[in-house]
Formats: C-alpha cells, sequence, structure tokens
C-alpha cells in the first residue's frame, strides 16, 4: 500500500513538474506589459522631443539652402562679370595706343594744311598724305571714328566749347568752327573735339 501512494505521488509530482517547466517556458518567451499610462507618458515626451529634434533639422537645411542659393548667384554674378570685364577689356585694348597717337594725327593734319608752290614740297607733301592715310585707315579698323562737328548743333558729350561767336546766318547752338578734332573709340568719346558754337 504504501508502494502504491509513492507511485500515485511520483504520478502527480511529474505533472506538477511539466506544469512548473512549461509556465517557466512560457515566462521566458512573454515579456511582462508595462503599465500604459506610465509608457503614454513616455512616448509623449519622446514624440515632444522628436518633433523638436526634426523642427531644428529643418530649419538647419532651410539655412544650409539658402547659402547655398546665396552662393550660387554670387558666383554666377561673378562669372557674368568676369565675361562683361573680359569683353570691355578686348573691346579698348588699343584706347591707350590710340590716345598716344592722336597727337601724331594732329600734326599730320597741320602739315597736310600748309600749302606750298615748290614742286619739291609739294611731292613731300604727297608721301606725308600718303602716310597720313594709312594711319587713318589703321585706327579706323581699330574702332576709331572722328567727331562730326562743323554745321552739327553742339553736343556736350562730344563737343567742348572754347569760344562763343554770334552769327546770323545759323541757329544759336550750332558749331561754328573746329579746332581741334575729336575722337570716339568703339563708342566711347577718347577725346572731345575743340569747339566755336553760335550764341
Amino acid at each position: 500500500m504504501a508502494e502504491q501512494t509513492n507511485q500515485q505521488n511520483e504520478k502527480e509530482q511529474k505533472p506538477a513538474d511539466t506544469e512548473t517547466a512549461t509556465e517557466q517556458e512560457t515566462a521566458n518567451t512573454e515579456t511582462p506589459e508595462p503599465e500604459t499610462e506610465e509608457v503614454s507618458g513616455v512616448q509623449a515626451e519622446d514624440a515632444g522631443d522628436l518633433q523638436s529634434e526634426v523642427d531644428r533639422l529643418q530649419e538647419e537645411v532651410e539655412n544650409e539652402q539658402n547659402k547655398y542659393l546665396r552662393l550660387l548667384a554670387d558666383y554666377e554674378n561673378f562669372k557674368r562679370r568676369s565675361v562683361k570685364d573680359r569683353e570691355e577689356a578686348e573691346k579698348f585694348r588699343s584706347k591707350a595706343l590710340l590716345s598716344d597717337l592722336l597727337p601724331v594725327l594732329d600734326n599730320f593734319e597741320r602739315a597736310l594744311a600748309a600749302e606750298t608752290e615748290n614742286e619739291n614740297n609739294k611731292s613731300l607733301l604727297k608721301g606725308v598724305r600718303m602716310v597720313y592715310n594709312t594711319l587713318l585707315e589703321a585706327v579706323k579698323r581699330e574702332g576709331l571714328e572722328e567727331v562730326k562737328s562743323v554745321g552739327e548743333p553742339f553736343d556736350p558729350n562730344v563737343h567742348q566749347a572754347v569760344m562763343q561767336e554770334k552769327d546770323d546766318s545759323q541757329e544759336p547752338g550750332i558749331v561754328l568752327q573746329e579746332f581741334q578734332k575729336g575722337y570716339i573709340l568703339k563708342g566711347r568719346v577718347l577725346r572731345p573735339a575743340m569747339v566755336k558754337v553760335n550764341e
């Protein structure tokens, strides 16, 4: 009888041991659920932190984009300025040389204005005229143009009035006489013409 009781106890213990092992396995696989109030409070706090971090990062991105756009605009302006400066330099590269040649042209014109009866002087004058014409053609190829003066209305942009005179046969403000030629280089005044203007 005692044996039967021992066997029964063993049988009862085995199922109890298996139940305990099964409970332990279940306990190991399942995580305990935290209280919902604590979780929602922590989640709200984390969401607020995340939102402020997102806002800060968006602001940084906008600032960087603005810097990039300003830098790009500055670079485009620099490129345009460089091209314009290069074109201006190319256009007016001969300005200094032509400015130095203006007195030479003036001297040629004075020499050609001299009249002579001597045949030797006439042939010399003819040679001087040929050199003058060659020089004039060369400077015209570089863009040098003479300012039209006599008979034209006075223009302070291209004329320099050094005298005034009353001439009833002309309208007031008309250029009566040119003392020194003026020149324009590719649309810019290189030297204004010195003129006498009607009052």
